[in-house]
């Protein structure tokens, strides 16, 4: 058995950007990517601003449909562009999930707490009744040190952190294999960082759980990851373990 959770192969994604024809023009945001995930372990991907992070994370769960590349999960071909392969997602959405960048906008204001946890479990079918549901999400929400009290309010009630901490147990419902984490603290106040941060790294050691970590900070990067990539203008230019990127 391979310890390989996630491999992508040759990923590209190429978004339009004018002209007609011969003369039609495309922004490469990832441009021939390569990578593996194994089980278990927290792979950081680096880098600035507008270099593609985000995008690959996001073409991985093909919430953008990539323009090119082969993804493999858990020893499944997920995508294959060229050979034409694209399976349903709605079963591995279950086992991949993101917690995106900003907690304000990623956060449905119409929905209570309860409901944007539970909506995965609904979605995914997890519970067999209204109690079992109920008692799922409130086991998420104490996971992420929130309280049962927390679940009939609505996100503007919370701070940035706490909102965070909503998005990080929604993404935890479907009970995931990788977890994608955009930028988990990059919207927060310094002084709230390390406590999501250290919420990360406890539940990923507890369920076992691997995570593609996206960040442009290489101080947080090299604390919570065991290898690092950096990406420059679509393209990987550095990979390894942690220390030996940061050192050398």
């Amino acid at each position: 058995m391979s310890d390989k959770l996630l491999q992508v192969e040759h990923l590209k994604q190429y978004f339009p950007a004018g002209g007609m024809g011969k003369n039609r023009k495309f922004v490469k945001a990832v441009d021939d990517v390569s990578f593996f995930v194994n089980k278990g372990e927290t792979l950081g991907l680096v880098g600035e601003s507008g270099c593609g992070k985000t995008t690959t994370g996001r073409s991985i769960l093909r919430l953008y449909e990539p323009t090119g590349g082969k993804i493999t999960f858990d020893g499944k071909v997920i995508l294959d562009v060229e050979n034409k392969v694209k399976v349903d997602m709605l079963p591995y959405r279950q086992k991949m999930q993101m917690v995106f960048q900003d907690p304000y906008a990623s956060l449905d204001p119409r929905m209570t707490v309860g409901d944007i946890v539970g909506e995965a479990i609904d979605i995914h079918k997890l519970a067999a009744n209204k109690k079992e549901r109920h008692d799922r999400i409130i086991s998420m929400l104490e996971k992420v040190g929130l309280n049962s009290e927390h679940a009939n309010r609505y996100p503007h009630e919370f701070s940035g952190g706490q909102r965070q901490r909503v998005a990080i147990a929604r993404a935890l419902a479907p009970q995931p294999k990788i977890l994608i984490a955009d930028e988990p603290v990059s919207m927060l106040d310094v002084s709230l960082r390390l406590g999501v941060l250290n919420l990360l790294a406890r539940i990923q050691q507890e369920e076992q759980l691997a995570m593609l970590y996206i960040t442009h900070d290489l101080a947080t990067a090299r604390h919570f990851s065991d290898e690092i990539m950096v990406m420059y203008h679509g393209d990987i230019v550095e990979h390894g373990p942690s220390d030996e990127v940061i050192l050398h």
